[in-house]
């Protein structure tokens, strides 16, 4: 997975010239991370275009933009020339609609089952169920898309049994009144946990 140049931001020519840098140095395969909100660098649908065009080996988009209308573009725009994956956690099913073929989860290490169950239902078309699975999961979800996601994935994965609340510096665990607030919001979705048989 590739990154855009996070310290600096620069304009198209040298955002380009970086993803030419990385992605040319090597033969494997690479999927460009777009993720604007994070990064504060975003890689338009036809700007990927272009990297496709020059780049055999990039083969991927992990699409964070939150924007679901950007699977669509780069449908429209690619066809099936990039594996479009999406990486927001509370847009997966709007973005399998729309045609992503592949979703890299946050909330996945805490609540495996249920994230692959999600995919499947919503890659089969099954939006019934689909729904009614996202509509219990979205709170938890949503986790995944504020600044601290990893402290509060981590949670979600102690109160689970899949890991511990333990981060690395420079982030640290949660404190009062957020830890606890997080913590009751966990507790009352994992009390009403749907059956997944």
């Amino acid at each position: 997975m590739v990154l855009p140049p996070y310290v600096y931001k620069g304009d198209w020519r040298e955002t380009r010239a970086h993803f030419d840098a990385v992605i040319g140095a090597t033969p494997l395969p690479c999927m460009l991370y777009n993720n604007p909100i994070a990064y504060g660098t975003d890689v338009h649908p036809e700007q990927m275009v272009d990297l496709a065009v020059s780049l055999p080996n990039f083969v991927a988009v992990k699409e964070s933009s939150a924007d679901v209308r950007r699977v669509t573009s780069l449908r429209a725009l690619l066809g099936d020339r990039l594996d479009i994956l999406v990486g927001v956690d509370d847009l997966v099913l709007e973005a399998v609609q729309a045609g992503a073929v592949g979703w890299i989860a946050g909330l996945a290490d805490a609540l495996p089952v249920e994230s692959v169950r999600l995919f499947d239902l919503a890659r089969e078309g099954r939006i019934a169920e689909a729904r009614a699975l996202y509509d219990w999961f979205l709170p938890l979800l949503r986790l995944d898309t504020v600044p601290k996601f990893v402290q509060l994935i981590k949670l979600v994965q102690q109160e689970t049994g899949l890991g511990s609340e333990t981060v690395r510096p420079p982030r640290m665990p949660l404190a009062s009144p957020e830890r606890e607030a997080v913590l009751e919001l966990v507790r009352y979705a994992l009390a009403r946990r749907p059956p997944l048989g």
